[in-house]
């Protein structure tokens, strides 16, 4: 055989180019194979650190490309997965250790080892797990909102939300700095109905919360706006005193829902209290609607605030 150098390269070439086909081919089939995974846990336990402070191995017989053997055999080598768990599938063994039986790691072998890899079983049977005591406190939920409505529409009640409180989690000294969590802005503009949603809860730096988001509420409701004039009634005031206001008389508007069946405003009464008018240093006293009858959404009195002198009897 008498080759020469160009011959040689050809040849080296032929041979390495069907070393590759070989090798591809072989790494796209399919094998059944043992595969190790390094897990971490992440579950949200009450009064618990959200992840784990130590790593499991999990092995199991899986059926999966000669490309993902390797590639998962190198992975569990040098690294560990994060796999979130549902609190419903973390059993408390004592303490501060829970653990995940093999028959729940099933419906989290997509998370494990990837949605190319089919687990035939796993052998690991149990995994366990310590999440550390951390410290926890509840605080409310305050909604930051932007609301506007279609002429002659107005909230009927509060803007809501559930869970209207929630439980935070970290240090204790960061803990005592934070006294409520907000949401992110709820934004609604034109409104002429009720409106629900979700919206997340404004993350903390070095807090976890026990949910991420809320349930938001309002209800939204036509109105109609009736004025009136209405004397003002002085109440709880002592025996043996009289309490003067003036003006006896103020301005009323009502807004009721429409579409409104029956007055009922001429029932209501607006008062003056005498608790008030004697906490108040300048002998003012702030009136107000004694209740708002049902289908009166909310009520403006004009002037506010009156002038109150007592009087012995």
């Amino acid at each position: 055989m008498n080759f020469n150098r160009r011959d040689w390269v050809v040849l080296l070439l032929a041979l390495l180019l069907a070393f590759s086909i070989w090798l591809i081919h072989n790494l796209s089939l399919r094998y059944n194979d043992y595969l190790n995974a390094s897990v971490i846990a992440v579950c949200n336990i009450d009064g618990h650190s959200e992840t784990s402070a130590n790593r499991c191995e999990v092995m199991a017989r899986c059926r999966t490309t000669g490309y993902n053997v390797l590639k998962y055999n190198r992975k569990a080598k040098h690294g560990s997965k994060k796999v979130a768990f549902s609190p419903a599938v973390m059993k408390h063994d004592r303490d501060d250790i829970y653990y995940v039986t093999s028959a729940d790691l099933q419906e989290y072998a997509h998370l494990i080892y990837g949605d190319n890899v089919t687990v035939e079983y796993f052998v690991s049977d149990t995994l366990f797990f310590r999440f550390p005591y951390q410290d926890s406190k509840k605080v409310p939920v305050s909604i930051v909102s932007s609301l506007s409505f279609r002429p002659q529409y107005m909230s009927y009640g509060e803007l809501t939300c559930v869970p209207d409180s929630v439980v935070i989690y970290g240090e204790r000294k960061k803990l005592e700095s934070v006294s409520r969590v907000y949401t992110a802005p709820v934004k609604h503009s034109d409104l002429n109905e009720d409106v629900r949603g979700l919206v997340d809860l404004e993350k903390i730096r070095g807090v976890r919360m026990s949910v991420s988001e809320v349930h938001y509420s309002l209800d939204v409701t036509r109105f109609v706006a009736l004025s009136g004039r209405k004397r003002v009634i002085p109440v709880n005031v002592p025996a043996g005193k009289d309490m003067i206001v003036f003006p006896s008389y103020v301005d009323v508007t009502w807004n009721c829902v429409f579409p409104m069946n029956e007055d009922k405003t001429s029932d209501m009464e607006i008062v003056a209290d005498y608790n008030d008018f004697v906490r108040s240093l300048s002998g003012k006293c702030v009136v107000k609607p004694s209740a708002l009858p049902a289908g009166v959404i909310s009520c403006q009195v004009s002037p506010e605030v009156v002038d109150c002198v007592l009087e012995e009897l």
